[in-house]
């Protein structure tokens, strides 16, 4: 902890002064969050200088949009992104207990307790914790399971009633990418497209572009896609610096402008050559181009970004073209469809039926904007969760079960330590039962009558004893399908 801080009004907060501003910040940013934990967390209305509104209850959300300037607080805010890009979940808590924890040290600095000792103990807690961890991980070996890790992390967030669905597809979506256990989450695109309902979300085993075809003759469907992804650009560079040309005769002109038109189709006759029936560009395509391409029933998309090529790629298994002049069969990746949708309120191109995807689509459907962004947080938050269960097959019980649990263990592990690290390791202990009391505070329950019951069965031996915020009783959270992954230290 910081033992000076300069404010905004450039003066200078000293010793102990400086502990407690620092200590205050990072309880107001814990305490800010703090209601939107669990599934009956209130959502949070953050509106900016613009007057653009974000409705949401996910914690990392909340705290980017906030303008937060104070460094301890700032610091904070880094541990919600640092669980958000490690896990995709769990900032919330991840906040909250990191304000916890300090609010628990300020009692023991109170008590003239140095803060080395203090670190010291939340170290040997820490420790503890992961091997306590390990112990009460329990092996899955079913998707059954890993669908209710990405139900349990959708609770709450705005897909409710639609979950189980939601999970299907979360946990079909990362089997397909993953690679020994290991999933890259940028595989998984996550797209919105305003209209219809959230029922008619779905999981498309390719790639799906905001963008139209070039040409209203182009198809708007092709089926048996051969699909080339192309670097360069097709038309005439221009020269890079001023030049003049002098033109004496008509067919002076018209031999010039024959000459454009020759290199043009022969970039075309190059593509169609190929074998190619659709072509994605990523950088332009002359007007002429387009019309030939037309011509020949090839549909085609320009301007796409460089990492929906290396996207496409992935999906079809087309290989990216720098020179158009390399250009050979082998290179072309395949596609049972492609079609241009143009009904909805945005045309889109959607790549389907991609045979051995390794990057796919979640096409969103909603009614409004505030919809399908709250739905796509919930989304990420469970595909982030999946993946990391993923990568051990792990996971603990949920509803405050594995908090309260620890709390018990460290507790009797701090009983056989001598000096004062001991008080350190029993208040951060104490800091973990933040979790469960904040769940039935959020609920509308007593939490002084849920935490009390909770330590009663776990004293009982029943590790899996936590909260069911949906019958509103303590109960075995494994058996309810209340889980969450677990990810050991160092992954």
């Amino acid at each position: 902890m910081a033992n000076d801080v300069v404010t905004n009004e450039n003066d200078r907060i000293l010793g102990r002064d400086a502990q407690r501003n620092n200590i205050l910040a990072a309880r107001v940013i814990a305490e800010t969050v703090k209601t939107t934990l669990g599934p009956k967390g209130m959502d949070k209305m953050l509106v900016d200088r613009a007057g653009s509104a974000v409705v949401t209850n996910d914690g990392v959300t909340i705290l980017t949009e906030m303008e937060i300037e104070h460094p301890a607080a700032k610091m904070i805010v880094d541990i919600a992104k640092t669980q958000e890009k490690e896990v995709g979940d769990g900032t919330t808590t991840a906040v909250m207990l990191a304000g916890k924890f300090l609010e628990n040290a300020e009692k023991l600095l109170d008590q003239k307790i140095h803060p080395t000792i203090i670190t010291r103990g939340y170290r040997w807690a820490e420790e503890q914790s992961q091997k306590i961890l390990q112990e009460l991980a329990i092996e899955i070996d079913s998707e059954e399971e890993l669908a209710k890790v990405a139900s349990t992390a959708m609770t709450g967030k705005g897909a409710e009633y639609l979950k189980e669905k939601f999970a299907e597809i979360i946990v079909e979506a990362t089997k397909i990418v993953s690679d020994s256990g290991k999933v890259n989450l940028e595989d998984i695109r996550i797209e919105k497209q305003k209209g219809m309902s959230l029922d008619d979300t779905k999981l498309i085993r390719g790639i799906v572009l905001d963008k139209s075809k070039l040409h209203s003759s182009m198809p708007s469907l092709v089926s048996g896609a051969r699909i080339a992804l192309v670097e360069e650009a097709l038309e005439i560079r221009g020269p890079e610096t001023e030049t003049k040309l002098s033109v004496t005769s008509h067919d002076q002109l018209q031999g010039f402008l024959n000459q454009e038109d020759s290199i043009l189709k022969a970039k075309v006759e190059k593509i169609k050559a190929s074998g190619a029936n659709v072509l994605f560009v990523q950088r332009g395509i002359d007007d002429l181009v387009s019309f030939y391409l037309a011509r020949e029933g090839i549909y085609a998309v320009r301007r796409v970004s460089k990492d929906d090529m290396q996207a496409l790629s992935k999906a079809t298994g087309a290989e990216l073209i720098s020179k158009l002049s390399e250009m050979t069969s082998d290179d072309l990746g395949f596609a049972e469809e492609v079609s241009c949708v143009e009904d909805l309120n945005e045309p889109m191109t959607s790549i389907t039926g991609c045979k051995n995807p390794k990057a796919l689509t979640i096409l969103i459907r909603g009614g409004t904007e505030h919809v399908l962004d709250e739905v796509k947080r919930a989304i990420e938050d469970a595909l982030g969760d999946v993946a990391a269960t993923l990568l051990d097959s792990k996971i603990v019980c949920g509803g405050g079960a594995v908090e309260v649990e620890l709390c018990s263990r460290l507790k009797k592990f701090a009983s056989g330590l001598k000096g004062r690290e001991r008080l350190a390791v029993e208040e951060f202990a104490n800091a973990l039962e933040c979790i469960p009391q904040t769940l039935a505070e959020n609920a509308g329950l007593d939490s002084i009558d849920v935490l009390t019951e909770l330590r009663a069965r776990h004293d009982a031996s029943e590790v899996n004893a936590g909260l069911n915020l949906f019958t509103g009783n303590v109960e075995n959270t494994l058996n309810a399908g209340i889980i969450e992954p677990y990810q050991p230290a160092g992954r």
